[in-house]
């Protein structure tokens, strides 16, 4: 009698999955499906009937691909049944589906096969095969550490500021840890985070674990180990708690100054409430998703910038969307290697490969085309003006689930678009592309160099 193991081997031979990235797309479209008939029930609703089959799927996806968008209200809409759902779905997104599966595998035979090292590379963003077995455990390890001690702090600030029961405050405090941490932006409130706008305790914590989860799990893995050796840090974590901290300065200095005398928004709170409420909408696009203002009272300019910022997203191998803060950096040092004349891309002593740019490059092209074509399709679907529909679509694809409040309303076909956005913001353009060629072919020759006049 055959194994499970050599059982679901064949299976997926049988599918014809041969490239690593084809089983990340194939496992978070069959998670979608299992979500989406958990959510189908009639348990898994407060009125105590079946959703609608694109509610069910909408929520489904958003929880999986740890966005956070969402067409009914989270708190009142779903039972405790249907949370418990959208947390395990967010739980097992966030980690990713093949990276928890690989996990399981190394725990049970203490070994991996090529095939699943693969796997757990293509979805952990590890440099080389052999950081695969290390991050595959420090990431669970770092996971199940930051979200405690996250949800620790939550419950306290609950059980003590809060008069809520001690049961309710875990409840809740480990549910907002694992939806900051994993950037779902899921909230058990009908307004969000907004009642605790001014609360720092709240609003700090949700930061930290929204920061934590979109730096990236190698980041994170080698913090680590060399926290205090900076100069030991790899080129990749250097440019990703760079750039993070710079977009995060500049984000919070922008909306802090254009919404200062908003009265729907900053202007209403204490000016410390202002400087607080600042930083925490300045880190939200990271793709945390969580809010203390309401974003269909902020000014345009406050949704540009946004929009440019959630485009941009957090950090590779991470929780985030976005086309990945690294892949900004790279492009911002081309340029500035092209305006100096110099024949190659260097930062902190290091050259940056041809083929890392070229990459950067395509992840870039293709985040626009990701953004571009289903906002024309979006304005074409609805009656929506353009910056709204430019804001809800690289929330989207940008996995942030941040909202001007116009996705409830949506027309079926419009809400089903986000979805299909959603899923491609969370597996990556480039892991979506990969997954679909068939077969990959080694070019043997070169052709004579020709430059075509550029710009």
């Amino acid at each position: 009698m055959s194994s499970p193991t050599a059982s679901a081997s064949g299976f997926l031979n049988r599918l014809k999955l041969r490239h690593p990235a084809q089983l990340v797309v194939a496992a978070f479209v069959i998670g979608i499906g299992i979500g989406t008939a958990l959510l189908s029930l009639p348990i898994a609703a407060q009125s105590g009937d079946s959703p609608p089959l694109v509610i069910a799927v909408f929520t489904a996806t958003s929880a999986l691909c740890v966005t956070g968008l969402v067409v009914v209200d989270t708190a009142t809409y779903w039972t405790t049944f249907g949370h418990v759902v959208i947390l395990v779905l967010i739980q097992v997104g966030g980690l990713g589906i093949m990276t928890m599966a690989s996990a399981l595998v190394l725990v049970v035979s203490r070994r991996l096969g090529l095939r699943t090292r693969l796997t757990a590379q293509a979805q952990t963003g590890a440099v080389d095969l052999g950081d695969v077995r290390r991050l595959l455990l420090g990431a669970v390890i770092i996971s199940a550490t930051l979200e405690g001690v996250i949800a620790l702090v939550l419950t306290w600030r609950y059980w003590t500021a809060y008069d809520q029961s001690l049961a309710q405050s875990l409840y809740d405090g480990f549910f907002h840890a694992i939806s900051a941490f994993n950037n779902a932006g899921f909230m058990l409130y009908s307004d969000g985070w907004m009642r605790f706008a001014e609360d720092p305790v709240m609003s700090l914590t949700v930061v930290f674990g929204v920061v934590a989860g979109s730096l990236g799990f190698p980041v994170l893995f080698e913090l680590r180990r060399e926290l205090l050796r900076p100069r030991a840090w790899s080129i990749h974590t250097k440019l990703t708690l760079g750039t993070s901290g710079l977009l995060l300065a500049a984000g919070t200095l922008a909306i802090t100054l254009i919404e200062w005398n908003n009265a729907q928004t900053l202007g209403r709170l204490s000016f410390e409430g202002k400087l607080l409420a600042g930083f925490f909408q300045g880190a939200m696009p990271r793709s945390g998703g969580f809010n203390t203002v309401d974003y269909s009272e902020m000014e345009e300019a406050s949704w540009l910038i946004t929009d440019v910022l959630m485009f941009i997203g957090g950090g590779s191998a991470g929780t985030g969307g976005g086309i990945k803060v690294t892949t900004f950096a790279v492009l911002g040092l081309m340029i500035v290697a092209e305006a100096r004349g110099t024949p190659s891309v260097n930062v902190f002593n290091r050259r940056v490969p041809s083929v890392v740019q070229r990459q950067a490059v395509s992840v870039a092209l293709l985040g626009v085309a990701a953004v571009m074509l289903p906002s024309i399709a979006m304005l074409l679907m609805t009656d929506l003006e353009l910056d709204r529909a430019l804001f809800e679509v690289i929330s989207a694809a940008g996995t942030v689930g941040l909202s001007t409040g116009v996705t409830p309303d949506l027309p079926a076909p419009a809400q089903y678009l986000l979805v299909a956005l959603m899923l491609l913001g969370r597996i990556g353009p480039i892991t979506l592309a990969s997954a679909l060629a068939l077969r990959q072919t080694l070019q043997l020759y070169r052709l004579p160099e020709e430059r075509p006049i550029v710009g």
